[in-house]
């Protein structure tokens, strides 16, 4: 049965330097999914494997179930054989002399489980994944994607408490990867199973995850919904992995609760989100998403002029590159076709709520 997840002042260290998980701390109740999203290096996967005890952290406390597995500071270091957890990896590891249903039944088998048991519940996780038709085929005859449903079911079949995936889509095709992370969710819910999901993807994660966790340089800067994370970004950091890429520079002017003026650096004034402790005098930068960026929009506030330097057709939408307020910016305008020509100008709104604006954050500018 699913179990809740505790994770609490997890930090590993290495070797001298910075440590590559820093006091990290959340907690992953029964049956949810939680994603750790954050750029490569920057410690998700080792939070993943210090759960499963494939690392033992420097300091901290893992418990699952409410059964401490890991605690440095008490000398309690639960071997993974013994956390019951499941684990998918990137690579498919399956056996390559065995079939589908002789992969999925082995930890069944080393577990002694009694056959009539073990036909029972591979034929219930081959349906669940969507391989009943496949059970006698050998695993080398199947696709990528199959394969990665095989290493699942494999995890899934002896019903662990905890399910770890650790970039699983990875090594499939741009096709591959949408299909089977749409099944993923669905599949990862009917077994009812608690899963931390680790991805550098965005998309994935706002796919599968209850809640995502934003990582940088071994912290854990937010966790929270996918809206949330999408429509409130904690800080520049995350405002900006998670597709915010336009960034303005400016001075803020006043503030009037969560909105306030800011004066952009080629001096014009933009009304805008101010993120807690940003008062007037500071120092920000307005981080805006292309696809809130409104071509010809409707509006008063923040109503600016652009000149279209570049367009990139991608079918379903068209991506502007802007000159605008002494910087370049970009816009995502859905439709089949080019609406606006290179070289024209065009009247662009800003809403307010939509532009964030954060302290000024030198690491965090280095990192994207």
């Amino acid at each position: 049965m699913s179990a809740e997840l505790r994770v609490e002042g997890l930090r590993k260290q290495f070797t001298i330097g910075k440590p590559a998980v820093d006091g990290v701390s959340f907690h992953v109740p029964a049956g949810e999914i939680v994603v750790l999203l954050g750029p490569s290096g920057c410690g998700k996967t080792t939070t993943l494997r210090c759960v499963a005890g494939l690392e033992q952290p420097t300091a901290g406390r893992i418990s699952i179930g409410g059964r401490v597995v890991s605690a440095p500071a008490e000398g309690v270091m639960v071997p993974p054989r013994l956390r019951n957890i499941g684990m998918v990896f990137q690579s498919y590891a399956v056996w390559p002399h065995m079939t589908v249903k002789q992969n999925v039944a082995y930890p069944l088998r080393h577990r002694r489980v009694a056959r009539a048991e073990i036909e029972r519940k591979v034929a219930a996780v081959l349906d669940l994944v969507g391989l009943s038709d496949l059970a006698q085929r050998a695993v080398v005859a199947l696709s990528g994607g199959q394969m990665q449903r095989v290493a699942l079911a494999r995890s899934l079949v002896y019903e662990p408490a905890l399910l770890l995936l650790d970039e699983p889509l990875s090594n499939l095709d741009a096709q591959l990867r949408l299909r089977l992370r749409d099944d993923l969710r669905r599949i990862i819910k009917q077994a009812g199973v608690t899963a931390l999901y680790v991805t550098h993807d965005q998309a994935e994660a706002v796919v599968l995850g209850d809640r995502i966790g934003v990582v940088r340089d071994g912290k854990l800067l937010q966790m929270a919904s996918p809206d949330q994370i999408y429509n409130r970004p904690a800080d520049l950091f995350v405002a900006s992995f998670t597709g915010a890429s336009n960034l303005l520079g400016g001075r803020v002017v006043a503030r009037n609760g969560e909105l306030g003026t800011v004066e952009v650096d080629c001096g014009q004034q933009l009304a805008a989100w101010l993120a807690a402790g940003v008062e007037a005098g500071a120092r920000v930068k307005i981080a805006v998403r292309p696809e809130n960026v409104q071509l010809a929009g409707d509006g008063s506030d923040n109503r600016v002029t652009g000149r279209i330097t570049g367009q990139r057709f991608q079918g379903t939408h068209t991506i502007y590159e802007l000159a605008v307020l002494g910087g370049r910016m970009e816009a995502i305008e859905l439709g089949t076709g080019m609406r606006h020509t290179v070289g024209s100008e065009i009247e662009l709104v800003l809403p307010p709520e939509l532009c964030w604006a954060y302290p000024l954050d030198r690491d965090a500018e280095a990192t994207l």
